[in-house]
């Protein structure tokens, strides 16, 4: 998984993290749990601000 992968991302992570309030989530947490994700396997370097919102975004309406 890549960081464009922001739907199966922000999937995985609302599983891995059910209890998390992804509107209070920092995004060096994110970033780090995004790493953290079992199927991850991309450059830290690649990720960005713009990323960090998308995958915030789409974890927000995903937990909706």
């Amino acid at each position: 998984m890549k960081w464009t992968d922001i739907n199966e991302i922000a999937i995985q992570l609302a599983d891995a993290h059910p209890h998390v309030d992804p509107l209070k989530l920092n995004f060096v947490d994110l970033m780090n749990w995004t790493r953290a994700l079992p199927t991850f396997d991309d450059d830290p370097g690649h990720c960005g601000e713009r990323i960090l919102e998308a995958i915030q975004q789409a974890w927000i309406e995903e937990a909706a």
